[in-house]
């Protein structure tokens, strides 16, 4: 594997800053669990309950930092919450995290 030199990337101040906000809400493995369970689907917080393994509790206390981080957004229907990550980007970079820390040939 080649490892590329003098790798420079430029942004604008805003989208550092929310991309830093991204990454810090997405820091802790639960909320970054949260997120894999959700992908590109809506689902009950009782269904993330679930997949994810933890207290109704827990799980609701991490949403609460995803949704004011403003990487999900959440509506009602009926008895249920139901949760999406609200930016398609967020997804992009999921699947470039995946790629690159969850692809077999980089785990040797």
């Amino acid at each position: 594997m080649s490892v590329q030199k003098n790798i420079t990337f430029e942004m604008k101040e805003e989208n550092i800053n929310k991309a830093s906000r991204a990454l810090k809400a997405m820091a802790h493995p639960l909320r970054l669990k949260i997120l894999c369970v959700i992908g590109d689907n809506e689902l009950p917080v009782m269904e993330i309950v679930k997949q994810v393994g933890t207290t109704q509790s827990n799980i609701s206390q991490h949403i609460d930092i995803l949704r004011e981080k403003e990487i999900i957004v959440s509506r009602r229907e009926g008895s249920k919450i139901l949760c999406r990550v609200r930016d398609h980007n967020i997804l992009q970079l999921m699947a470039t995290m995946q790629h690159t820390f969850c692809n077999q040939k980089n785990n040797v």
